[in-house]
């Protein structure tokens, strides 16, 4: 039995479309659509509504420190769409409650001697730096 799909792409535009429903694999470069199919719903429990496929050429680059020519292999990208209301969990991102990064307030003194000394403070641990001077705490 022949591998179909070899491994789900995972990048910030993946994430988007499976928000979206839609589900990215690398796949085999001989797999046809109803094969993809069958092998997506075969793994995953879930039924395929569409899929839009791409095949990627062999590119040929250069290595920039040595200037010498490397291949790098095609291969073929299936985007799936699933029927309403299912997902896949492998593309699940997490969106629990999370804190905010709160934004840190800064306090400026100056000194009449050493430049301006610039005071953050977050949540309860200050820092202190003097711009213009050396002193850095």
């Amino acid at each position: 039995m022949e591998i179909v799909l070899r491994k789900p792409v995972v990048t910030e535009k993946s994430m988007k479309l499976a928000a979206l429903g839609w589900y990215t694999f690398v796949v085999n470069k001989k797999a046809r659509k109803p094969v993809i199919a069958r092998a997506v719903e075969e793994s995953f429990g879930v039924n395929v509504a569409e899929i839009k496929t791409t095949t990627f050429k062999p590119e040929t680059k250069m290595q920039r420190s040595k200037r010498h020519p490397y291949q790098v292999p095609g291969y073929k990208k299936a985007v799936v769409k699933l029927k309403e209301g299912q997902k896949i969990a492998l593309f699940e991102t997490e969106t629990g409650d999370k804190e905010e990064k709160s934004t840190p307030e800064v306090k400026e003194k100056k000194s009449l001697l050493k430049g301006t000394k610039v005071k953050i403070e977050r949540g309860g641990k200050e820092k202190e730096t003097e711009v213009g001077g050396e002193r850095n705490v």
